[in-house]
């Protein structure tokens, strides 16, 4: 879907059943495609920042390559890891809105903050928001599992590859879920030993 194993599906594809459910909605709401409202260079912002106050190096690493891909400068990365993106020119209106919006969800401070939210609303509508809203949630669940479990970051000209995969087509993305309907098992009994021989055959 995506064209390429990052090593955290491959981390992932520990729990198989869990991994092909989650990479349709990572792929989905991370990417560009007619089926979202948000572009990849907002959300590689929201990313960026989420990844850069949890200290997620690795998604760090591979979000600053797909933002760049997106369109973010490395002066825009630096002005988002301080306080500077909220003065810089750097940045347009909406842009801003959805960086701090991004800091306080991560920081646990989005509910208490109503003028972050208002600041939001100006600049986003309802569905737009929900989008902002997840990809922050799932960037701050995957930047726990990959610090929790730390992951090795793989080599630059690896991590590059994910500059390719900005958008996905949608196309893709139904044959995917036709190929895991299609091969989704009826029985889940032998599902430990079928995961330990697959694994040892890797």
């Amino acid at each position: 879907m995506i064209g390429r194993v990052p090593n955290a599906y491959r981390t992932m594809a520990h729990a198989p059943y869990l991994a092909m459910l989650f990479l349709p909605f990572q792929a989905g709401n991370q990417r560009e495609w007619p089926g979202v409202r948000l572009s990849g260079k907002i959300k590689e912002m929201v990313i960026i920042k989420t990844s850069h106050i949890n200290g997620c190096e690795y998604c760090f690493a591979h979000n600053t390559a797909l933002g760049a891909a997106a369109g973010i400068t490395h002066e825009q990365v630096i002005a988002m890891s301080s306080d500077d993106y909220m003065t810089s020119d750097l940045f347009d209106d909406r842009e801003r809105a959805a960086i701090e919006w991004a800091e306080h969800m991560t920081r646990n401070t989005a509910a208490t903050r109503d003028d972050v939210y208002e600041r939001v609303q100006a600049q986003f509508n309802e569905g737009e928001i929900v989008e902002l809203t997840l990809i922050c949630s799932m960037f701050n669940m995957i930047n726990r599992f990959n610090d929790s479990l730390k992951l090795t970051i793989e080599a630059q000209p690896e991590v590059d590859k994910i500059k390719n995969s900005l958008q996905i087509d949608p196309a893709n993305m139904k044959t995917y879920l036709r190929w895991l309907a299609d091969n989704w098992p009826d029985d889940f009994e032998d599902l430990n030993a079928r995961a330990s021989a697959a694994a040892e055959a890797a």
